[in-house]
């Protein structure tokens, strides 16, 4: 987005005001005005920033503060706090204002002891040197064989490592991309089983000048390599000589940096360990507003747009087969059954068109069902605003946590939806005991994902990590969920309730009618399976890079590319439902209420046996807590997809069976 402009206030005062000036003109005329008016205003491109993600420029001299975010690990996927190992701290920790979901990822973000000024660069800058002890060693050692790595924070963009990659489409050239954060240590190559340390780190501080626009410069990169060095020197280092710079360290200089003799840190005895960095500034001729695009580097879209393509094609063959039932079997039938004359024909008909007393008959534990189509609906409401927003750039990770965020509160304020959807399906099934109803769709699904975030969070805080969940957070969450949401659910039910119940085309006869027996391909488990098989086929592929952007910590930005394969996946859960409940119906059997839900539902199945593989092929977790938090997590989401698409399939069949069996005369 593009700053506001005084511009863009008086080409809106000015269209006000000719507008105001056309009340004699014809209606048309001033349709056509405002469609014109309209088009300028869209043009003109005017904009706003984003709280929190507006440039700042830095002239020189200025203090740069570099933050502390956390360390992080693919192998235990429990973040620490900086500070929970012996790095330099500086005089006075100031803590930075968190939202929700930068506390529930973990992030603990403090000022670091590495100051920087703009354009003042220089090599060998001590930051402090600090005496540790044979536990402290120990603790570094263990996060260095865990594969940790450190996440720093300059003007709210993350350190990262250079990585060049081939690129797909002229394999002679290679791509700039970024690793976030640095390794915290490495393995000793020469020292069997000891763990060396990155107390060096070299920090390159990109910018953009450009005199026209702005006075200053804005900060467009943040970069560094870490070094392992066990300095040496010949006077002591004291706190007087760091804070004016002349301390001299035999293993750096200050004009050409590390010297070729400095050795390895090891990580094997109590010792004195010294942490410097060197800085240097680069000019880049990267905008500001693009300075993400390397952290968000994409170098396998022909991946992304062969999912696309290959989900299109289920669609299409689904599209396919339910424009044939619909628009030739089902109306080959309407126009036979209409046109009936004789009993004898009506005996001779067989299939759907039989089950006009049965088809509505409520299902059993229609409230349970009613309840889970209701969270689903709550669900499904959530993620396409959520992608909404995404789309327009509210939840870019320059926003750091605000998709969690996004997403929570979302799903508390869409509370109303699942209360009004779970009445109007209850209230139709017969259903009288609205209260407990109501309760089951509040308490619930959500009752199920806190009760084992809860437990979970014990495993959490038994690691002292700070993906622990504090106490007053989840206070926060608890009055969130009884205070906001389950007030919503009732109030979405009592509206719910109101309405008049659906009105179904075919009375329910009091006897029901015998199913007759069934073909294998068409008992419920068999068509169950079969459902879920298409719409997991449509996401596999965006599916595996999303779980490679939360478990092994990337950027997931492609909002684009899943919007669409969530549009496909929502039209695929509906048109195989449609499909299965008319064969099923053909077969003259009317349990289609659970059938239709489960049918689609089954995807979630699907996605959490897909999870396992990927856990045993794509993962190295260490130890029993970080499987906890994966399958606990993988869990969930298959609970919530199970929710979300087994209520796109129910409330499809629904408007399915309703409107052919509308079609059809009975007396």
């Amino acid at each position: 987005f593009s700053s506001p402009t005084s511009g863009c206030d008086r080409l809106f005062a000015a269209v006000s005001c000719a507008y105001a000036l056309l009340p004699s003109f014809e209606e048309t005329m001033r349709s056509s005005f405002v469609t014109l008016c309209a088009i300028a205003l869209i043009s003109s491109a005017c904009g706003f920033y984003l709280p929190g993600v507006a440039p700042r420029e830095f002239k020189e001299g200025d203090e740069l503060r570099v933050r502390a975010q956390s360390l992080i690990s693919t192998k235990t996927q429990l973040p620490y706090e900086y500070y929970s190992l012996q790095f330099c701290k500086p005089d006075k920790l100031q803590p930075k204002v968190e939202n929700l979901g930068e506390v529930l990822r973990g992030d603990r973000i403090q000022n670091s002891p590495y100051t920087l000024k703009m354009h003042k660069a220089g090599n060998c800058f001590i930051a402090c040197k600090v005496a540790m002890l044979d536990d402290e060693v120990a603790a570094f050692a263990e996060r260095v064989n865990e594969g940790y790595r450190v996440q720093l924070i300059l003007d709210n963009l993350p350190v990262a490592v250079r990585r060049y990659v081939r690129d797909e489409k002229d394999p002679k050239k290679t791509i700039l991309t970024y690793v976030l954060g640095y390794a915290l240590g490495r393995q000793s190559r020469d020292k069997k089983g000891a763990a060396l340390l990155n107390n060096h780190l070299s920090f390159t501080v990109l910018y953009h000048e450009d005199a026209a626009a702005f006075v200053g410069a804005r900060i467009v990169g943040f970069e560094v390599e870490p070094y392992s060095v066990k300095h040496e020197y010949e006077k002591e280092i004291t706190s007087e000589c760091i804070n004016s710079n002349t301390c001299v360290l035999k293993t750096c200089d200050k004009t050409a940096g590390l010297t070729a003799t400095a050795k390895p840190l090891h990580l094997d005895r109590a010792q004195q360990v010294v942490f410097t960095y060197d800085v240097k500034f680069e000019p880049s001729p990267t905008k500001w507003a693009s300075r993400w695009d390397t952290y968000l580097m994409m170098t396998d879209d022909q991946i992304h747009w062969f999912s696309i393509i290959n989900s299109l094609m289920i669609v299409l063959f689904l599209t396919g087969m339910v424009a044939m039932i619909m628009m030739r079997t089902l109306h080959n039938d309407f126009r036979r059954y209409n046109q009936l004359e004789t009993s004898e024909d009506i005996q001779e008909e067989t299939g759907w068109k039989l089950l006009h007393g049965e088809v509505f008959r409520p299902p059993q534990r229609s409230s349970l069902l009613a309840a889970l189509v209701g969270t689903g609906a709550q669900i499904l409401c959530m993620s396409v605003t959520t992608l909404v927003f995404a789309l327009l750039g509210f939840l870019s990770p320059a926003n750091r946590g605000a998709l969690m965020t996004a997403v929570l509160f979302l799903f508390v304020f869409l509370g109303a939806v699942a209360g009004y959807v779970s009445a109007r399906v209850y209230k139709s099934c017969g259903g009288v005991e609205w209260k407990q109803n109501t309760l089951l769709v509040a308490l619930g699904v959500p009752g199920i994902v806190f009760s084992i975030f809860f437990v979970l969070n014990f495993f959490i805080w038994g690691e002292e990590s700070s993906g622990a969940v504090p106490f007053g957070t989840l206070i926060a969450i608890v009055l969130m969920w009884f205070a906001i949401s389950t007030p919503l659910v009732f109030v979405g039910a009592f509206f719910g309730f109101k309405k008049p119940a659906i009105e179904y085309p075919c009375k329910t006869l009091q006897i029901p009618r015998h199913i007759p027996e069934q073909p294998w391909y068409m008992r419920p488990v068999i068509s169950i399976l079969i459902g879920g098989v298409l719409p997991f086929g449509a996401v596999f592929f965006e599916l595996l890079f999303i779980l490679t952007s939360v478990w092994l910590h990337r950027f997931y930005y492609i909002f684009g590319f899943l919007f669409i394969v969530f549009c496909i996946l929502v039209i695929t859960c509906a048109e195989i439902t449609i499909v299965l409940c008319y064969f099923q119906l053909c077969s003259e059997d009317y349990k289609w209420w659970w059938r239709s839900f489960l049918t689609v539902g089954s995807t979630a199945g699907y996605l959490f046996f897909y999870s396992v593989f990927y856990f045993y092929s794509k993962l190295d977790l260490m130890g029993y807590v970080a499987s906890l938090i994966y399958f606990s997590h993988m869990f969930v989401v298959s609970l919530v997809f199970f929710c979300m698409c087994g209520s796109v399939g129910f409330l499809s069949a629904l408007w399915f069976v309703r409107k052919i069996y509308g079609a059809i005369k009975v007396d």
